[in-house]
């Protein structure tokens, strides 16, 4: 160029502009050759930057507090008083370049479907969690339940024994506090659930309170952790910020003096994102009575109520009126004891001895009893209900013997023996059915069908009627053989405290093993499913004009049913060679 080649020759030359030509000009021939180096095209000031001593602050916030991320600094920055407060791109972007956080490639995760219930109360789930460590080696674990929509957590208990009572009390104590929810939503642990109880379903105690206070007790899906993804979420807040840097604790009230501590601060100090920011405590709002409900009766011995009331934080409101029903006696005591070689257990020597079979002889027995019922359980099975001669003075005596105030009883009261039963009293009482399907009542054949042969039913004594109710249906209603003054004297018999169960939805289900040929039998007609599905058991839907077969939930074939024969067989039965079998309800 010097050597008089025409600027815009040269721009062409290296593919550049006129004007960079002129620039590298100016610049070689202010500083020589030096001047042709690259230079930062940074500016020399820039007004939108971040202060200094607010991203100072950041970092500082950050060292401090390693799990908190660029939204939460912000917003911490933000009830600092810091104006203009920096957005959270700009709090990510301090942190990167001063080394905070480790860029990482973006992934993309699954996307889930997320809901939220509309308002607080509607909705509470609950789960159990352990990795609470005493000092003397033990792990207990922990009830929690959080409301679906305030997030705000209504049960932090610390159990030592996570059994089915122990989270029943818990979860009532939580509904003293705050109310009763419509739902309750958990998995399918044996303490919320018993659908999955060898050799038949059957109802727990968590199932027994919701259903007696008019909740709703929802289940996931087996292995769908994510449907409860809010309590599982908050569980693993508490592990990183109280339990991994805790340790063990001194002994069981310390761990739940310093978890109930964290809570608080978590319900009403802790900021949380999926609720823009906003606490818990601020969203959620307990149970308030509702005008004109009736007061709940404070004298009844066999099932006392128990008055929910409103925690003091939350609000000076009255105290809630619902009703949080636990079916136990005030007086009711329990205790450990053997069965003697005869097989008598005395339960007061003097006043009241029970007769179990000898087999049982040399076995240790709990017993539960008050001045209506006696309870003995053994191994954790109900062997006997009977009726109580105890009086209050008895129940006295047996506590000063050693025995315990009681929890809920395993089944109802029994109906008070040699007494007259009250005008329109109920009674119910349990029986098992023979291969027939008959079963004795009062020394009477009562038939109540083969498809409840080799079952256990209640039988529902209501009037001259009885009910015969098979897992929580109502499966038939018979006339009673027995008049009214007799029920009293049944052996078993107990006041009923729960409302007939309705007969069961829809059409009768049976279940059948498809055989190498491919075709089933149902009331007489044959069914052809297909040889493919051979050794499958499949289940057939029964309605009024067709046969509908059904395997894993999914329809496979519909029949026209040709008469209206009854469904005598219910079960599918597996191989010869097998005793095994699947039952399923009819």
């Amino acid at each position: 160029m010097q050597a008089g080649s025409p600027v815009t020759e040269v721009a062409v030359r290296y593919g550049v502009s006129r004007q960079t030509v002129h620039n590298w000009r100016r610049r070689y021939e202010a500083d020589g050759i030096a001047g042709l180096d690259e230079v930062s095209r940074r500016p020399h000031r820039s007004p939108h930057r971040v202060a200094a001593e607010v991203e100072a602050e950041i970092c500082e916030l950050r060292r401090a507090h390693p799990r908190w991320g660029a939204r939460r600094i912000s917003f911490e920055l933000g009830e600092r008083g810091v104006e203009p407060v920096p957005s959270k791109a700009t709090v990510h972007r301090v942190l990167t370049r001063n080394s905070l956080v480790v860029p990482q490639e973006q992934r993309h995760v699954r996307k889930y479907k997320r809901w939220q219930r509309e308002a607080p109360m509607h909705l509470w789930q609950m789960d159990l969690v352990g990795g609470i460590f005493l000092a003397d080696g033990r792990e207990c674990k922990m009830l929690t339940g959080i409301d679906d929509h305030s997030r705000f957590l209504v049960v932090s208990a610390v159990l030592a024994v996570p059994s089915g009572r122990a989270v029943c009390e818990a979860f009532a104590a939580a509904m003293r506090r705050y109310g009763i929810p419509s739902e309750v939503l958990t998995d399918n642990g044996k303490q919320f659930t018993g659908r999955f109880t060898k050799p038949r379903p059957a109802e727990v105690l968590f199932e027994r309170v919701c259903r007696e206070n008019g909740i709703t007790a929802r289940l996931t899906k087996p292995r769908s952790p994510t449907t409860t993804g809010k309590i599982e979420r908050f569980h693993a807040t508490l592990r990183r910020e109280l339990l991994d840097g805790a340790g063990p604790f001194a002994d069981l009230p310390a761990a739940q003096e310093a978890i109930d501590a964290w809570v608080h601060a978590y319900n009403h100090k802790r900021p949380h994102q999926a609720l823009n920011m906003a606490t818990p405590g601020s969203l959620f709002r307990p149970a308030r009575p509702q005008p004109g409900d009736p007061a709940p009766a404070p004298d009844s011995p066999a099932v006392p109520q128990v008055r929910a009331t409103a925690p003091a934080e939350s609000a000076p409101a009255a105290p809630l009126a619902a009703e949080v029903v636990l079916p136990f006696s005030q007086n009711a005591v329990e205790f450990d004891t053997v069965i003697a070689a005869s097989g008598v257990l005395s339960v007061l020597p003097r006043t009241q001895r029970l007769r179990i079979a000898a087999k049982y002889a040399g076995h240790a027995a709990h017993v539960w009893a008050d001045e209506f019922s006696v309870h003995v359980q053994i191994g954790g099975e109900h062997i006997r209900t009977a009726a109580s001669n105890l009086t209050v003075a008895d129940l006295e005596e047996l506590r000063l013997r050693g025995a315990r105030p009681a929890g809920p009883p395993p089944v109802a009261v029994t109906a008070a023996r040699g007494k007259k039963l009250a005008a329109g009293a109920v009674v119910e009482l349990t029986r098992a059915v023979g291969g027939d399907g008959f079963c004795q009542l009062g020394g009477q054949a009562l038939k109540v069908g083969t498809p409840l042969a080799r079952r256990q039913v209640t039988l529902r004594l209501d009037g001259h009627l009885v009910h015969v109710v098979a897992d929580g249906v109502l499966a038939k209603t018979l006339p009673s053989p027995l008049a009214p003054d007799e029920r009293a004297s049944l052996r078993g018999a107990r006041i009923a405290t729960d409302p007939l169960p309705a007969p069961a939805p829809g059409p009768i289900s049976v279940t059948r093993r498809v055989p190498r040929d491919g075709v089933v039998m149902v009331t007489r007609q044959r069914l052809r499913i297909g040889r493919t599905h051979a050794g499958k058991t499949v289940h057939i839907l029964v309605e009024d004009t067709h046969f509908r077969v059904l395997l894993d939930g999914e329809e496979l074939c519909l029949h026209p049913r040709d008469d209206k024969q009854p469904v005598t067989r219910f079960r599918a039965y597996a191989a010869r060679t097998s005793t095994n079998e699947v039952s399923t309800k009819s």
